[in-house]
């Protein structure tokens, strides 16, 4: 009968066993791949309505599978970190409950386009997967065993064995429990509030939460105590424990109308099951001991004049100028916007920007109120050094006779929005404020995606993260941006304070930590006694775009994703006109040779115009090189030997015009980049050189740029999208623009096609060749026209050296080339800034280990259609020119850079006037020592206080005219 039964349902048998066996597939696969095996990661989650588990993701899963997974449940946020926090687009600040976040975590998915070198996979056990160290490649034996993945690979990528060495014993101390506190104090005053007193068991319900701050799951951590500190950590004054594995937070004191008997609360906590964690939509809720982050008001009245009749004392501010970079003229123009007698000026170099900092050092004899620090950083972006560097110049500035009231830091990039005064009567109206500007993000948000759960160690120039960490009790992590004004008082608390325990272990904290900057001082200010001073906003506005600004940037400085604000343009104007009656007094960030006309008209604003005619207004010089940075730090070949042959093809070309000008061999003084109107106009080569048979010498300056090649061969469809082509170097893709203005490019060059187009709709799929002077195609590429940006770029992927001399980027559609623009390596005549030697010609001109191989015949054809050439004569005339050294290679150099570089014009600066076709430089409006009313810095105006504003020379006379315009100060 049983077995009648059975074969009358078999079919249903056989059914039923198909879906289950499918059902457990499913799990098996659910399962794998939400287990984490390696470092699992809390997620944190809505609350609202029901309850979520805790989820945790592969640290492994990659950034496409994580975008992947964030698009099926829309749930998923991926961000990178960035210098400043204003105006964030990401998520919305006011939420009373975050998204699911996935922590930024850089896995080796991450960094298949990075510079730095991988682990081998020879470091990678078969058998279990795990990373381990290979000691055979230390001169050292590390303090402990090492296991963290992360700081395996950080060794093994680090240049030196003293950096190697730091990242071990860091990881070791760490590991022995002996680096970072476990508790820290918190001294801001909170009356009526202790740290773990219960205030009994509530009533809670699934639509209005009681403590509706915050809330997570901790499946096997969850206590009273665990949940009070991560509460106390995101700054919530009230903690509740709820159905055993969830925690609240909160900023209001539940009523006493919902209190239960505590035997209400009685699930067992996970973490220890002696205490009770709530129950069913029952909370135990307990006192953090900190209080509600209260936004004290400002005086936000301000006039133009400060009140003479006011009580209060004028507040004088120091204006801690952190410079990088080549922007000296930009740099005057700031000191020059913001200068009074009364203010003072300390300013920080980078210790690589020796150029900068012999501009700068004059300044001082000028300027009684103007210090330069002697004590110089290599800071890099998100570095710990730009921490330690802020703390020395407090500590100096504290130490020092200047009588001070506020430090605000301020960089090249900032302008001032409003006058001196406006802001002398802000900051005297407040004059017991500090102005920082936080994250505006729920605080375990916050942590996760600026990496404070993370150790990083900075050396070789570089953030390597070595591993997770646990952050201290006791304590509110508070970030944001790192433009700051603080008051004296707390400087001084900041800079004398040497065994305070809150501030020792906070700088033992933040010496590990990305952008220390940008979280020390708000976490030092949200603890200390003068919390109750906390002003959230730092005065600035800044400008974000983060589509273009978070393009994963500074992977080769650090193990972790950058986001960088924009530029204000011309079109920004009314963004900046919109802050005029708001308690914004700078922004950020501008720079001339990106865009001028908007720091010409916030100038016109703020101070008047500038008389018509006056030469200079509209142009903008920026030194690319300069003869004392030689031997210095790295050189840029490519450059120098360009401009080698561009100082003697100008004295060439002034032989010709004039035959008494016969000048000898020449010496690179300067190289500088000319702007005018926002164009780029060329670059200026300053040189010297001695008038034959006299011993007297002539300073030339030559104004030269690049031939523009780019041809369309047939007129195919994506032809009309077309703008322009250029190869170039350097290429930012926050502002579109390459930054090798010049277009030097040499053997070890990355090169960059970039391509300037015409907005349209249509769709097209163009492919790149890269063709070198053997007419053999080396690579290839796409570049995809579609509708959003204007301007696209494709970099050459080919081993370096590359074959110098005059190569070609072709574009090819239907099997055709339609467009092409050729473009020069420049050969190199000095290698590390000294003259190439013979042996290291024949490395550095002989191409890559693949110049005799070809990538592709069939690709080669279609590139060299319609041309009758000899590849064996250009392979041979190749392997000959890499012998070339001396006069000979500089015979080369020179014939190559006529082809593809103008003279444009030529003046004198100083010496005899040999050749008389000249004009004096100072009576050019190009030259880099024509008149530049912008950033000149003369005397000190006794009346005002301030520096003189003009006083120059018009280009339409010869003679010295003194103009003082009428501004408005």
């Amino acid at each position: 009968m049983n077995v009648r039964w059975i074969r009358r349902y078999r079919l249903f048998w056989r059914g039923g066993c198909a879906i289950l066996a499918i059902q457990i597939f499913i799990a098996y696969i659910f399962f794998t791949l939400n287990t984490n095996t390696d470092n699992p990661t809390q997620e944190y989650h809505l609350s609202g309505k029901g309850r979520l588990n805790v989820e945790t993701m592969d640290d492994h899963i990659g950034l496409e599978s994580a975008i992947a997974v964030g698009r099926r449940s829309n749930r998923i946020d991926l961000y990178a970190v960035g210098d400043d926090e204003e105006e964030d687009s990401i998520g919305n600040s006011n939420a009373v409950y975050p998204k699911i976040k996935v922590p930024p975590d850089k896995s080796d998915h991450l960094n298949k386009g990075s510079k730095i070198d991988k682990v081998p996979k020879a470091a990678v056990s078969s058998a279990n997967k795990t990373v381990q160290l290979r000691t055979e490649e230390l001169d050292f034996t590390p303090m402990c065993e090492i296991h963290s993945k992360e700081a395996i690979s950080a060794i093994h990528r680090a240049r030196t064995q003293h950096c190697k060495q730091q990242i071990a014993n860091t990881t070791c101390l760490i590991s022995a429990g002996e680096l970072y506190p476990k508790q820290l104090p918190h001294s801001c005053p909170a009356p009526g509030l202790r740290k773990g007193k219960a205030l009994g068991c509530y009533q809670d319900d699934k639509v209005s939460r009681l403590l509706n701050g915050f809330y997570t799951n901790m499946k096997s951590t969850n206590s009273p105590i665990n949940c009070i500190n991560l509460c106390l950590q995101s700054g919530f004054p009230y903690a509740g424990v709820q159905y055993g594995s969830e925690c609240f937070c909160g900023i209001v004191e539940p009523p006493s109308s919902y209190k239960l008997p505590d035997s209400s609360c009685n699930m067992k906590c996970p973490a220890d099951p002696r205490q009770a964690c709530g129950g069913f939509f029952t909370v135990n809720i307990y006192q953090t001991g900190v209080a509600k982050l209260i936004k004290e008001p400002v005086e936000e009245s301000w006039s133009r004049k400060l009140d003479v009749k006011n009580s209060k004392k004028r507040v004088r501010v120091v204006f801690l100028l952190t410079l990088n970079g080549r922007a000296v003229r930009q740099v005057k123009r700031l000191i020059k916007s913001l200068f009074h007698i009364t203010h003072y000026f300390y300013i920080h170099v980078d210790a690589r920007q020796d150029y900068l900092m012999r501009e700068l050092l004059s300044l001082e004899m000028k300027f009684p109120n103007v210090r330069l620090s002697r004590r110089r950083h290599p800071t890099i972006w998100g570095g710990a050094s730009l921490l330690t560097m802020l703390l020395e110049a407090m500590t100096h500035l504290v130490e020092n006779d200047w009588e001070w009231d506020f430090i605000i830091n301020l960089s090249e990039s900032d302008l001032p929005l409003k006058t001196n005064e406006q802001l002398v009567g802000f900051l005297t109206a407040n004059s017991d404020r500090n102005f920082v500007k936080s994250h505006g993000r729920e605080v375990q948000r916050f942590i996760q995606k600026q990496g404070l759960d993370k150790t990083f160690v900075e050396c070789d120039t570089h953030m390597w993260r070595t591993g997770d960490r646990t952050l201290p009790n006791g304590i509110v992590i508070d970030g944001g941006s790192d433009w700051l004004a603080l008051s004296r008082p707390f400087v001084e608390y900041l800079a004398t304070s040497t065994t305070d325990p809150l501030l020792q272990g906070l700088v033992t904290i933040f010496r590990h930590t990305l952008l220390p900057a940008e979280s020390f001082f708000h976490t030092s200010l949200r603890n200390s006694p003068f919390c109750r001073t906390y002003v959230d906003n730092n005065l600035h506005v800044t400008n974000w775009r983060r589509r273009l600004g978070c393009k994963c940037q500074y992977k080769h400085i650090v193990d972790w994703c950058g986001c960088s604000p924009n530029n204000f343009r011309a079109e920004d104007w009314q963004r900046l006109q919109a802050t005029e009656n708001k308690p914004v007094f700078f922004a950020r960030k501008f720079e001339p040779i990106i865009d001028q006309v908007i720091i010409n008209q916030l100038d016109l604003w703020l101070y008047g115009t500038y008389p018509t005619g006056m030469a200079g207004v509209d142009s903008y010089w920026e030194n690319a090189y300069h003869w004392e940075d030689l031997g210095r730090h790295q050189s840029d070949d490519g450059l120098i030997s360009l401009a080698n042959s561009l100082a003697r093809r100008a004295v060439r070309m002034l032989y010709e015009q004039a035959g008494n000008c016969t000048l000898g061999d020449v010496k690179l003084l300067e190289v500088t980049t000319y702007h005018h109107k926002d164009q780029y106009k060329g670059s200026l080569v300053l040189f010297e050189s001695k008038v034959k048979n006299t011993e007297k010498a002539v300073k030339i300056e030559s104004w030269v740029r690049p031939i523009d090649s780019f041809t369309i061969l047939q007129h195919a469809p994506p032809a009309s999208r077309i703008k322009n082509v250029f190869v170039s170097s350097d290429f930012d893709q926050k502002e579109q623009q390459s930054r090798n203005w010049l277009r030097v490019v040499g053997p070890f060059t990355e090169l960059v096609g970039v391509f300037v187009l015409w907005p349209g709709e249509t769709l097209y799929n163009v492919t790149v060749l890269w063709v070198d002077p053997r007419m053999s195609v080396v690579a290839t590429g796409h570049l995809l026209m579609d509708d959003s940006p204007l301007v696209g770029f494709v970099k050459l992927n080919l081993k370096t050296p590359l074959l110098p001399g005059a190569w070609s980027l072709k574009l090819v559609w239907n099997s055709s080339v339609f467009a092409q623009t050729n473009f020069l390596v420049t050969p190199l005549e000095f290698f590390s800034g000294l003259p190439l030697t013979l042996r290291q010609a024949q490395f550095v001109h002989g191409g890559s280990g693949e110049r005799f191989t070809n990538l592709d015949e069939e690709w080669s054809v279609i590139a060299n259609a319609g041309t009758n050439v000899d590849r064996d004569v250009l392979e041979r005339k190749a392997y000959s020119n890499a012998k070339r050294t001396g006069k000979d290679l500089a015979l080369v150099i020179d014939s190559l850079s006529q082809k593809f570089y103008d003279v444009v014009d030529n003046c004198i600066v100083s010496g005899i006037r040999s050749c008389g076709l000249m004009s004096l430089c100072q009576e050019t409006v190009w030259s880099s020592v024509s008149p530049d009313p912008k950033s000149e810095l003369r005397g000190i105006d006794k009346t005002t206080g301030r520096i003189h504003r003009l006083r120059y020379m018009l280009y339409s006379c010869n003679q010295t005219v003194e103009i003082w315009p009428s501004y408005r100060w």
